[in-house]
């Protein structure tokens, strides 16, 4: 008897564990797509309070580019060094280092700082957004195995998405009825909120732990250091087709993504003569959109990784074929004014692109084992967002050279480097030839 209620107990132990797992994971991912939310809602307020800004602080558009460009000044270089350190320290305590001290960058110009107070929280708030992404990425993946990392890593890149759908309505009616500085102010207070949050219920997943769970899943290179092997360096990994394709790829989606938060509510507004609240409600649109495709992406990727069509497929191909439909979409806008064609091509153009930053990460997520996942993310990250540097501050003198052409010659840009990037992303991106290259 014993040993007969000895064996029908056991089976029930793993159903436990594999249950706390889940919820755990989904718990941890949850709260990462509200930390995305907070990361973007933070950056987007200087758009949403663009003109307000640049009347009461004296700025000419090149300036508010440059004003801009000045969060990016330290992003790439702390996002890289960022994704270094969550290889070796507990990413649980970065990330919510990093909320604490978004917030705390936010508070001088909700209390009344000039332009100088606002050139340097913009740059300290770059300087602690800039791991972000890798490092929630880095996070959230640990948890899942190859095959099921579609899904979060998309989530994670909707909360960009709901992050701007929530923030473009609600600070640009804040900002209407108490003033542009309260803006500031609520987005610091989410920040803290968040942080509490993520004090009590965030965890890490541990890197056995990780391994075991991505080849009891079925996955291959996501985790394929655990058997003691020497992971490949950082050198190597950077110099592979897939790290390459996807990152040329990602920084044309970031060069969408910077110009959607500083320059498209303008663009609505001053070129295109939408009202202050149409150009908000568009640009919540377009953002809507993009989390309906990154959605639809995972769905499509995961479909097609289940029934055992490689990667480069599913994932370099399916985001460079969006990058290219959004080029397409980007170089009709630029040719077309105010009227019933602006919106669809609109949404077309900024709206389908977003699909690559989940490509891009999991196809390096897939490439590289787990001891070097959170660095290569990171370096890509610091490469990607670059973009972010020049494309507010190149807009803003395009703008006041050309005045309303300025726009449309800045969407014509944007529309050569998606063709560049998809190009990039169907042409390179191959993640289970470059780990077998990387293999010892």
């Amino acid at each position: 008897m014993p040993d007969t209620e000895l064996t029908a107990a056991t089976p029930t132990r793993p159903g436990r564990s594999s249950r706390s797992h889940r919820r755990q994971a989904w718990t941890v991912t949850g709260l990462l797509v509200v930390f995305m939310m907070v990361n973007f809602a933070d950056k987007s307020v200087l758009g949403l309070a663009a003109d307000p800004i640049r009347r009461d602080l004296g700025l000419s558009a090149t300036g508010f580019g440059l004003t801009n460009s000045a969060f990016f000044l330290l992003f790439s270089l702390c996002g890289a060094m960022g994704g270094l350190s969550a290889d070796r320290l507990r990413p649980r305590w970065l990330l919510l280092g990093m909320a604490l001290l978004w917030s705390a960058a936010q508070a001088p110009m909700a209390l009344g700082g000039g332009l100088f107070t606002l050139v340097a929280s913009r740059i300290v708030l770059g300087a602690a957004e800039g791991p972000a992404f890798p490092v929630a990425q880095h996070t959230a993946l640990a948890w899942f195995p190859n095959h099921r990392r579609n899904l979060p890593g998309a989530l994670l890149s909707i909360g960009i998405t709901l992050g701007v759908v929530v923030a473009a309505p609600g600070l640009t009616w804040t900002i209407q009825h108490h003033g542009w500085r309260s803006a500031f102010a609520v987005v610091a207070v989410a920040g803290v909120v968040w942080a509490a949050a993520w004090a009590l219920l965030g965890r890490d997943r541990t890197s056995g732990a990780e391994v075991h769970t991505v080849h009891s899943g079925g996955a291959a290179p996501g985790g394929a250091d655990g058997d003691g092997s020497r992971a490949p360096s950082y050198r190597r990994i950077l110099a592979t087709k897939t790290w390459i394709g996807a990152t040329i790829g990602y920084f044309s989606t970031y060069w969408m993504i910077a110009l959607s938060l500083v320059w498209v509510p303008s663009y609505l507004h001053d070129g295109l003569g939408y009202s202050t609240t149409t150009a908000a409600g568009l640009v919540a649109a377009l953002w809507a959109v993009n989390g309906m495709v990154l959605l639809g992406q995972a769905g499509l990727t995961g479909w097609l990784l289940r029934r055992g069509v490689s990667s480069r497929w599913a994932r370099g191909r399916t985001g460079g074929i969006l990058l290219l439909v959004s080029a397409l979409g980007c170089a009709a806008l630029s040719q077309a004014g105010r009227g019933p064609v602006t919106v669809p091509v609109l949404l077309i153009g900024f709206g389908l692109c977003g699909a690559m930053s989940t490509v891009a990460v999991t196809s390096v997520a897939e490439l590289v084992p787990a001891r070097r996942r959170g660095g290569s993310l990171g370096l890509m990250n610091a490469v990607v967002t670059l973009a972010g540097l020049i494309a507010p501050a190149l807009t803003g003198h395009l703008v006041d050279t050309q005045g309303s052409d300025g726009y449309r010659h800045a969407v014509l840009l944007a529309a050569a480097l998606l063709a560049l990037g998809g190009t990039a992303a169907v042409t390179l991106i191959h993640p289970a030839r470059d780990a077998r290259r990387l293999t010892p």
